[in-house]
């Protein structure tokens, strides 16, 4: 159950939120740079950018991190478990991943189901890590 008992310092906040998204960043870069670039590239081909939009990525991390932050750390911390905060952001990530890849997939010819199993899963592991350490970091003042 949440509860609101445990108020929360702005100080908290900020390294909730800057600790998840350098996570998130951090996990992202190895995921799509190192792990799975080749296998997004073998099923995307020519719809992907020889180089990403740095803006519109940077929005995402930033905004995403918002989501983690309001709906899964925050609650965690004010209930004090960071069982709550893997499986709200876990949830969160599930969420978010599932309404793009699966949109691309009811809407674009050539969008793999592969890649949405595999990029739904991915979300919702990736949220969880990185709301747990924002979580873990924010605990600790």
């Amino acid at each position: 159950m949440l509860t609101l008992s445990t108020s929360l310092t702005w100080q908290q906040m900020l390294l909730a939120y800057g600790s998840a998204l350098l996570t998130l960043l951090a996990l992202d870069a190895i995921w799509l740079g190192v792990l799975m670039g080749s296998t997004y590239r073998a099923y995307l081909g020519e719809m992907m950018l020889a180089q990403p939009r740095l803006i519109p990525a940077a929005l995402f991390y930033l905004l995403y991190s918002v989501g983690m932050l309001v709906f899964g750390i925050m609650p965690a911390l004010r209930a004090e478990s960071w069982q709550q905060a893997v499986m709200l952001c876990a949830l969160l990530g599930l969420v978010a991943y599932g309404t793009y890849d699966l949109s691309n997939l009811a809407t674009l010819k050539a969008w793999p189901v592969t890649l949405t199993v595999i990029d739904i899963c991915w979300g919702a592991l990736v949220s969880g890590i990185a709301g747990t350490v924002g979580y873990c970091v924010a605990s600790r003042t």
